[in-house]
């Protein structure tokens, strides 16, 4: 409580900055594929961003930015019990969608095949094993960590993406899911499970530009969505050890030879 109460500066300039991103409001880019839909959210996260990096005069610091992480936890914390509730009260329909909420975890093997050979063409040697088996969040990090040791190039990789996502993965995934959302390709179930990656916050981004999409679908969009979130949780893990990095073991051996940059590993 001494160090939040020490920071009150910091809790003017993240209220003013609410109140700016609520004051633009939704700005809709239409496009010929459909409408991109900037949310405040992401406004927010950009403005913070820039304030944290301005110079020669800092508005947020970094012993400031530390103290923030921990209230993200908590709005996501309160963001989850609003999901947990819309998934309770759409529970027969998340029934109906039956194994696919659980099959959809095996198209991270269609990501591995297209992004591996892309760190490859970049130059990335071992790296990409780790930059490419997972999302990256943190079970995924612990688990590279454990087979490979925090020293290794995998190690690296997986830090690579971990860090990149918590930079640009919410606004990426925010963007996106407005734009596939504004295509009308997709079913809005088929784009709400496809929210919940296994970040809370990828989620909360991208299923909140679902639901304005299809605001007549928003109780369910969020109840497809967080319940997605939460078995990618509980499968991503089991998907990594049992195909993820198998996989990119084995097409790193093939590929590497043939489209690798570096030398030739032995």
């Amino acid at each position: 409580m001494k160090a939040i109460t020490k920071n009150w500066p910091l809790h003017l300039i993240l209220l003013a900055v609410v109140i700016v991103c609520e004051a633009i409001n939704t700005i809709t880019i239409k496009t010929p594929v459909g409408n991109i839909l900037l949310l405040p959210m992401l406004f927010a996260m950009a403005f913070g961003l820039i304030l944290f990096l301005l110079k020669p005069v800092k508005c947020v610091k970094s012993e400031q930015a530390h103290l923030s992480s921990s209230f993200v936890v908590i709005g996501i914390g309160i963001f989850l019990a609003k999901v947990a509730v819309n998934s309770g009260a759409n529970l027969d329909q998340v029934i109906q969608a039956g194994p696919a909420l659980i099959l959809q975890e095996l198209g991270n093997l269609g990501t591995i095949i297209l992004a591996l050979p892309i760190a490859l063409l970049l130059g990335f040697g071992r790296e990409a094993v780790g930059m490419t088996h997972s999302i990256a969040r943190e079970p995924n990090v612990g688990y590279i960590a454990n087979k490979f040791g925090p020293e290794s190039a995998e190690f690296r990789g997986v830090m690579v993406t971990y860090i990149v996502g918590t930079l640009i993965g919410t606004i990426f995934m925010g963007v996106m899911a407005s734009i596939l959302g504004g295509a009308g390709l997709l079913h809005p179930y088929s784009l709400a499970m496809a929210c919940g990656v296994g970040s809370g916050s990828m989620m909360a981004a991208s299923s909140a530009s679902v639901a304005a999409a299809f605001p007549e679908m928003a109780e369910q969009i969020s109840a497809y969505a967080g319940t997605s979130n939460v078995l990618s949780n509980a499968d991503g893990v089991i998907m990594t050890v049992i195909l993820g990095v198998p996989m990119c073991n084995f097409l790193y051996t093939k590929l590497y030879p043939v489209i690798g940059r570096g030398k030739k590993e032995k």
